[in-house]
C-alpha cells in the first residue's frame, strides 16, 4: 500500500470514528453556502437529520441540478475537494469524457446531442456518499428534496429569471425538450414563478430507488444511448456502462503569506490560480493589494495558460511543480510585457459552485457544470434533463494539439475549488462559476481574505478580470484611479462585461458568483454571492 492510500485510510478511519461519535454539546452543525436557496435547504435537511459534509454535498448537488438547471444537472460533470477532519485536501477528479467513437476529422460545428461528453455527476456524487459519507443518510434520503422540488416546482428568482431572459431564443427555438425548462411547456419563466419539471421527477425518483448503477448500466443508461442515436450523438450504452471511477488525486498548493492554499489540479484550473496568487504576493511589497497589482497578476496568468498551458493533464507533476515555484513567477514579471499572447482555449460558459463545512472539521468544495449556459439546450424527452457542452472545449481542425479532440479524453477546464489552511486547520472554503473569470474571481477573493479576514465585506466587493490584452472592471469608477503608464506598459485596454445579468447594486455575473465559507474569529461564516439567487445557511440543532 502506498502513503497516499495509507493516509486516506487513517483518515477514513478518523471521520467515522468522529462522525458517529455523541457531539451533544455543540449546537453548530454546519454551514453551507449555495446558489440557490433551496439547494442550501435541502442541505440543511441533511445536517438536521445526522447527515456529514458530504452527505449534505450530495443533496445540494442534487437540488441545483433541479432549481438552477442552466447551471448544471444530470448530464454534467463535478469536481470535488474535500478536507476531512482538518486534514490536507484529497482532490476527486470528476471529469466527463469525450465518447469512444467520435471522428477525429470533424470540424467545430457541434450541435445539440453532438456537443455532450459522458456525464460524471451522478457517479461522482454516489462515490461521496459511499466512501465517506457518514453512514447515516440513504441515497433515497439524499436525492428526496430534488425529487420534491422537481414536483411541486421551485420559485424562479431574480438571476435566474434574467438568465431564462437572456436565453430566451435559444430555449424556444430547440426542437429537443427545452419546453421541459419553461412554463406550461411554453413560455420563459418569470422572477416568482414556479417552475415543475415532472419528467425529471421521475428520472430522479427512479435514480433513489435504483441507485447511481440505473444511470450507468441500467434504465436510465439505454434511455439517454436511445436518444443519443436517434439525434446523432455520440455517446453509447457502451461509454456510459464503461465510464471509469471518479479518481483520487493530491491537489496543487502554494503558501500565500504563511497560509496553504489547495487547489483542483488538471484538467482544471487551479494551477494558474494558484500562479496568480504567487505573482500577487511578489507584487505587493508589504503594501495591500492595489489594483495595479490584481491587474499585473492576472495578466501574467492568464497569458501563461493562454502561451504555456499545462497540456499533460495525467502527469502533470514535473510542470506544475516549476510553474508553482516562485523562480517561476518572478520570471515572468521580468518577461516582456507585451510579448505575444496566443488565443486562449475556448472561456465562454457557465457553471455553479458551492462550499459545505461541518462540526466534524470536514470541509468539501464543489464545483459542477454543464459548461454552457442550459448545455447543449437538448434533453431526453423520457429524461428530463439537459446535456452538457464539454465537447466544445476540445480543439478542431488540428489533430497535434494537446487539446484535439479525440476518444476517451478530459476536456480542458477552469474550475477552480479551493481550499486554504491555517496551520493545518481549514480555514476558508471557496470556488466560483464563469469560465477563465473563475479563476480570477478566486484568486482575488483569496488574497484579499488571506490579507483582511472579512468574506461577507469582500465578496460584496467590485471584480476585476484580466483576458490577453483586455481589462474587465465591475466598477467602471475604477478606471480613473489606474495609472495610464501601467495601462501602456502592457498594451492594455479596458472592455465592458455584458449587463444583462445584474441583478443588484451594479454587482455583474459575468464576475462569477463566489459560494464561500471562511472561519473568522474562530466562527465558520457563510456568504452566497449576491451576484446569483444563492443562500448561506447555518445550520444549529
Amino acid at each position: 500500500m502506498d502513503t497516499f492510500s495509507i493516509k486516506k485510510t487513517i483518515i477514513i478511519i478518523s471521520v467515522l470514528i468522529l462522525t458517529n461519535a455523541c457531539n451533544s454539546g455543540n449546537k453548530n452543525l454546519g454551514v453551507i453556502s449555495s446558489a440557490t436557496p433551496e439547494a442550501s435547504k435541502a442541505g440543511q435537511e441533511i445536517f438536521l437529520k445526522g447527515g456529514n459534509a458530504i452527505d449534505v454535498a450530495v443533496a445540494v448537488s442534487f437540488a441545483l441540478g433541479v432549481t438552477e438547471p442552466a447551471m448544471s444537472g444530470l448530464g454534467g460533470g463535478t469536481q470535488v475537494l474535500l478536507s476531512l477532519n482538518d486534514s490536507p485536501p484529497i482532490s476527486i477528479n470528476g471529469t466527463t469524457l469525450s465518447p469512444a467513437n467520435i471522428p477525429t476529422n470533424i470540424g467545430d460545428t457541434l450541435t445539440y446531442h453532438r456537443r455532450s461528453t459522458i456525464p460524471s455527476t451522478v457517479k461522482v456524487l454516489d462515490y461521496l456518499w459511499k466512501t465517506y459519507g457518514s453512514g447515516k443518510i440513504t441515497w433515497e434520503e439524499l436525492l428526496t428534496p430534488a425529487v420534491e422540488l422537481a414536483e411541486n416546482g421551485f420559485v424562479v428568482g431574480k438571476f435566474r429569471a434574467k438568465v431564462y431572459q437572456q436565453y430566451k431564443g435559444k430555449l424556444q427555438q430547440s426542437n429537443f425538450n427545452t419546453s421541459f425548462f419553461l412554463i406550461d411547456g411554453k413560455r420563459i419563466p418569470k422572477e416568482g414563478e414556479i417552475l415543475k419539471q415532472p419528467i425529471l421527477a421521475k428520472t430522479l425518483t427512479r435514480l433513489a430507488k435504483f441507485g447511481a448503477e440505473d444511470f450507468y448500466k441500467g434504465e436510465i443508461a439505454k434511455k439517454i444511448a436511445k436518444d443519443m442515436k436517434v439525434n446523432g450523438g455520440w455517446i453509447t450504452l457502451n461509454d456510459l456502462e464503461n465510464f471509469p471511477e471518479p479518481k483520487e488525486i493530491s491537489p496543487l498548493s502554494t503558501n500565500y503569506k504563511g497560509l496553504t492554499v489547495y487547489s483542483q489540479p488538471p484538467p482544471c484550473g487551479g494551477w494558474s490560480m494558484l500562479l496568480a496568487l504567487n505573482l500577487l504576493e511578489q507584487l505587493q511589497d508589504d503594501k495591500n493589494i492595489s489594483k495595479e497589482n490584481i491587474i499585473e497578476a492576472l495578466y501574467h496568468a492568464h497569458k501563461d495558460r493562454g502561451n504555456n498551458p499545462i497540456t499533460d493533464l495525467i502527469n502533470y507533476d514535473s510542470i506544475s511543480k516549476i510553474k508553482l515555484s516562485r523562480k517561476y513567477a518572478n520570471s515572468l514579471l521580468l518577461e516582456k510585457a507585451n510579448s505575444e499572447i496566443k488565443k486562449e482555449n475556448k472561456g465562454s460558459g457557465e457553471t455553479t459552485h458551492f462550499s459545505v463545512v461541518d462540526s466534524q472539521g470536514n470541509a468539501i468544495a464543489v464545483t459542477a457544470s454543464i459548461n454552457a449556459y442550459f448545455g447543449a439546450l437538448s434533453a431526453s424527452k423520457e429524461l428530463g434533463f439537459l446535456y452538457n457542452t464539454y465537447m466544445d472545449d476540445f480543439i478542431f481542425e488540428n489533430p497535434d494539439h494537446p487539446f484535439a479532440i479525440r476518444p476517451n479524453a478530459m476536456a480542458y477546464s477552469s474550475m477552480s475549488p479551493t481550499i486554504v489552511q491555517n496551520k493545518g486547520e481549514n480555514v476558508l472554503v471557496l470556488g466560483s462559476p464563469g469560465s477563465e473569470r473563475i479563476i480570477s474571481s478566486v484568486a482575488q477573493i483569496t488574497a484579499k481574505w488571506i490579507e483582511n479576514n472579512d468574506i461577507d465585506k469582500l465578496i460584496k466587493e467590485k471584480r476585476i478580470h484580466v483576458s490577453k490584452n483586455n481589462i474587465y472592471l465591475e466598477d467602471q469608477q475604477d478606471s480613473i484611479s489606474i495609472n495610464k503608464y501601467f495601462l501602456d506598459k502592457f498594451e492594455l485596454q479596458y472592455k465592458h462585461a455584458n449587463k444583462n445579468l445584474v441583478i443588484t447594486k451594479g454587482l455583474n455575473a459575468y464576475f462569477g458568483g463566489i459560494h464561500a465559507i471562511a472561519k473568522e474569529n474562530n466562527v465558520w461564516i457563510g456568504v452566497a454571492d449576491p451576484r446569483r439567487d444563492g443562500k448561506a445557511i447555518v445550520v444549529n440543532k
